[in-house]
This record gives C-alpha cells, sequence and structure tokens, in this order.
C-alpha cells in the first residue's frame, strides 16, 4: 500500500530530517515563516498539530505560550518530536487519513497541518475531523506543495485527476522514493469549503532573505514560481 510506502520512507529519513530541520532552506525560510504569519497570538491557544513530524512547529508554538497536541505516521518522528520537547506537549503515532477518535468534539482552537495533505488520495474524512475538534470560530492553517508546481514538476499530461506521483529525494542522507498524490487547486479548495470552512486568507509564499544565503538557485526560482500554498481556514457555524 502506498501509505506503507510514505511511513517507510518517513521512518529513513527521520533522525537526518530531524538534524536538518532548523535550518534546511526550503522548511525553515519557506514554509515555516509564511506558515506562521498566518497563526494570530498563540498564548494560551489550544493547538493540533497534525502530521508533526519532528516537532519543530510544536518547539516554536509551545515556546509562544501555546498548549500542543501532536500526531504523525511515523513513530520515529514522534520518538524526535518527544526529544525536542521533553515533558512538553503530548505526542503519539496516528494515521492523518483515518478519524480522530482520541479527541472529542470542539477540543481545539487551531489545527496546523504542515506540508502532509498531500499525502492523502482524499482530503474529506480528514477535513472533515479537523472541523469536527475545532471549537466555533477555530481555524485551520495548513502549507501544501502547489499544484501548478506539481502539475509541471510531475509532467503531468491530467491536471484535473488526482494522480499518485513519486520522487527521489536526496537531501536527508540514502536517496529515497517519497510517494504522495498530486491534484488540482479545486481539489484543494472544495474540501475545505464543502465541509464547512469558509477561505480567509490564501498565500502563495515567497522565501524570506535567509533562504538565499543557503541556497542562492532555489531562492531566485521560489520568487519567480511557487512551490507551496499556505492557507488560512475558519470553521463555519
Amino acid at each position: 500500500m502506498i501509505t506503507d510506502k510514505i511511513l517507510s520512507a518517513y521512518e529513513q529519513m527521520a533522525e537526518r530530517y530531524n538534524q536538518l530541520i532548523d535550518h534546511k532552506p526550503h522548511n525553515a525560510y519557506y514554509d515555516r515563516p509564511n506558515t506562521l504569519a498566518l497563526l494570530p497570538d498563540v498564548a494560551g491557544k489550544v493547538i493540533l498539530d497534525a502530521a508533526c513530524g519532528p516537532g519543530k512547529y510544536a518547539e516554536i508554538l509551545l515556546d509562544r505560550g501555546a498548549a500542543v497536541t501532536g500526531f504523525d505516521l511515523s513513530p520515529t518522528m514522534i520518538k524526535l518530536a518527544q526529544e525536542r520537547n521533553p515533558a512538553r506537549g503530548s505526542f503519539f503515532v496516528h494515521n492523518l487519513a483515518t478519524p480522530f477518535t482520541m479527541f472529542a468534539d470542539a477540543s481545539f482552537d487551531i489545527v496546523l497541518c504542515a506540508l502532509a495533505l498531500h499525502y492523502l488520495p482524499d482530503w474529506t474524512l480528514t477535513i472533515q475531523e479537523f472541523r469536527r475538534v475545532l471549537r466555533p470560530g477555530g481555524i485551520l492553517v495548513i502549507s501544501i506543495e502547489h499544484p501548478f508546481f506539481e502539475y509541471n514538476y510531475f509532467n503531468s499530461s491530467a491536471y484535473f485527476d488526482v494522480e499518485h506521483v513519486r520522487c527521489v529525494w536526496k537531501g536527508f542522507g540514502q536517496p529515497v522514493e517519497v510517494n504522495s498524490y498530486r491534484r488540482p487547486l479545486g481539489e484543494c479548495i472544495t474540501p475545505l469549503t464543502n465541509n464547512g470552512f469558509y477561505i480567509d486568507q490564501l498565500v502563495e509564499p515567497r522565501p524570506v532573505p535567509e533562504f538565499e544565503k543557503l541556497d542562492p538557485k532555489h531562492f531566485h526560482e521560489l520568487n519567480h514560481f511557487p512551490a507551496f500554498l499556505c492557507i488560512r481556514a475558519v470553521k463555519r457555524e
């Protein structure tokens, strides 16, 4: 199954991913600053970090005074998140594609899901669960791979399809094949608007200046065409 391949890839990459996450340009100076900018003041807020990886977002949010619960498909990522945030937050293994039965309705003020939804063939159940666990007026912030970038990157000829795609990542130690799903822009928007959210902000991010010092080539490219898309959606009553 594709889920097993995704899990295997992240288990293979986890330790090196964690070592690099603080300053790897696409994460530290492209995804995170633009995604975090969509969050309100989080002090005193209860936040779900869905697909939390090694807990870097959780670390930042905990430092800002939030209470954070995180889950991830990868047991090694959860171990690293716990080590990164000792005696802070709550982290456990869970599959983003399955119901969040461990959470009661209206448990969180904010749900954050960074660079993970493209691993799901269908977002419907997950978006419904995000809405269910959010309190009235709660905020969902997601970052995803930009559908236009992916269409070009994977040389697709069927824009409107949701396609299983794969590529090889070489930036985290040994090369590893990463499986995911490419989808059109509409399939990134309608799962939100059809399942109880309205979109408050949509950002096609640009890298911050620190990126250029580490990777001038991609800094130039990302200032001319986006690779990611960041969305803030609000629970509709």
